[in-house]
């Protein structure tokens, strides 16, 4: 049953007048009666009652009025549940350390008008998960090529990575360090899981810069990994510039940042072409302003999605 029918039908029963309702539903008194009529053959019985004076409800279509609004009650429900805005923004970070979990988290600080769902869908194919609703957004560094059709990319912020190192590292004492001077020294990143798009980044890293990366032994997570790089004078490890790591003050732990050129980790936004939810237009807008400060002599993959 078409819901402009039912309403037409409570329009008129309100109003009292066919020419009343069609006004009021911006339509022509004509169409408002084939609708009325067309109701009337579907349901078997009279709803109005015409007179000189306009219509009312026959018993029948006193019966069926409240029916019919609750039905278009209904209607307006589960609309209002699908407009853009009229549910939180779903967003997917990846990881609640680093940096584009912080900067969503900075986004909702300064919008708290604005609600926002955040996940970490980790290993799951994030565009696929846009695509199909799982998801509105999600920060990744996807090659290029892989962003399929239907989803729009935009690269919004580049991290600037760092070394992270403890006191006794033969680099712990210096101010910043190029690329190319760590080849030599071991670089461990565990937890880099085959066929993720952070993998492809750190094998291209390595590529170009002839460094020694590897996730060797089992991944206890971060606090575990800054116990050991503290305990090491040759382990090293990479870390964003936004990314939020804490460690106790005794690690002494040691954040030098890279330079000449300053590799970055591209995270781009992934997101429905034509997504038109209110939330996502000012998390794009905010990021494009409020993103951390790219050094002028950077370097990322050739594969990512430009800027």
């Amino acid at each position: 049953m078409d819901p402009e029918v039912l309403r037409t039908f409570v329009t008129v029963a309100e109003t009292g007048q066919f020419h009343a309702a069609a006004d009021e539903l911006g339509i022509s008194q004509q169409a408002v009666s084939k609708r009325i009529a067309a109701l009337e053959r579907h349901l078997g019985v009279m709803l109005l009652v015409r007179t000189s004076r306009g219509s009312r409800p026959s018993p029948d279509g006193q019966v069926f009025l409240p029916h019919a609004k609750k039905v278009l009650a209904v209607v307006e429900q589960a609309e209002q549940a699908v407009r853009p805005g009229s549910r939180p923004l779903r967003v997917d970070v990846l990881n609640r350390r680093i940096s584009p979990a912080q900067a969503v988290y900075r986004f909702h600080r300064s919008h708290p008008e604005m609600e926002l769902d955040v996940v970490t869908l980790s290993t799951e194919n994030a565009a696929q998960a846009v695509l199909a609703g799982t998801v509105d957004a999600s920060f990744r560094a996807l090659p290029a090529d892989q962003v399929p059709a239907g989803i729009s990319a935009e690269r919004l912020m580049d991290a600037p990575l760092e070394l992270l190192v403890g006191p006794g590292h033969p680099l712990a004492d210096v101010p910043h360090v190029r690329p190319a001077e760590l080849a030599g020294h071991r670089i461990w990143i565990p937890g880099i899981m085959p066929g993720t798009e952070w993998a492809a980044f750190y094998r291209t890293l390595s590529e170009a810069f002839g460094l020694s990366i590897d996730a060797l032994g089992p991944d206890f997570g971060p606090e575990a990994l800054m116990d050991t790089l503290a305990d090491s004078d040759s382990l090293a490890t990479l870390v964003g510039r936004g990314d939020r790591y804490l460690w106790p003050q005794a690690h002494d732990l040691r954040r030098i940042p890279l330079r000449d050129p300053a590799p970055v980790y591209p995270h781009v936004l992934l997101f429905r072409s034509g997504d038109q939810h209110p939330v996502l237009t000012a998390l794009r807008a905010y990021l494009r302003t409020a993103g951390p400060r790219t050094p002028r002599d950077v370097w990322a993959p050739e594969w990512v999605e430009a800027v």
